[in-house]
């Protein structure tokens, strides 16, 4: 089901847990789950490498105990639903309640990153569009400091949401497609 579309919520749209892949020293053909703390059969950190890929556990190669663990574990917020919670923490107004309600609808998320204001500002946001919250936006993005910035699009509207490490979220809204 697409996002935006009636029956679309945050329980179905929730993703399978994600693990990185490992290997056993002494048993290098068998790719193991980690989960930050050990493999989900058991093996401790001294006893894998870290592999640079995630675990799949439709691979051949995939310890048997680990594919099946994998398989029961609980699964993860999706993109839009953790937006949603991060943006909940924003100042009430119009504004942020139309892009909650766009988020529990299923909106499409353009762009989620993070890097240095000033550089995402210069490369990623167009603020002579913005129909509200502009000044506000331009001020959060003159900062020297690493921020996360997602642009949503629902309908006519782009919502630009800079999310500060420290502080409120603040949301820009402007016409979609710019």
């Amino acid at each position: 089901m697409s996002a935006d579309q009636e029956g679309w919520s945050f329980a179905i749209a929730r993703v399978p847990a994600e693990f990185a892949a490992a290997v056993h020293l002494l048993r290098p053909g068998v790719e193991h789950a980690w989960n930050s703390e050990e493999t989900l059969c058991g093996l401790v950190e001294d006893q894998i490498e870290l592999c640079r890929h995630l675990f799949d556990r439709e691979d051949a190669a995939a310890c048997p105990t680990c594919r099946q663990q994998a398989a029961v574990a609980p699964t993860r917020p999706c993109d839009q639903e953790r937006l949603y919670d991060r943006v909940l923490a924003a100042a009430a107004g119009p504004t942020r309640d139309e892009l909650l309600d766009a988020l529990h609808r299923g909106a499409e998320i353009k762009l989620w990153i993070n890097g240095p204001a000033v550089s995402l500002a210069k490369h990623y946001v167009q603020l002579e569009h913005s129909v509200e919250g502009g000044p506000a936006m331009v001020a959060a993005l003159s900062v020297n400091r690493r921020v996360g910035l997602a642009r949503v699009e629902h309908g006519p509207w782009q919502f630009i949401v800079v999310l500060p490490d420290h502080g409120l979220p603040l949301i820009a809204r402007a016409t979609a497609g710019r």
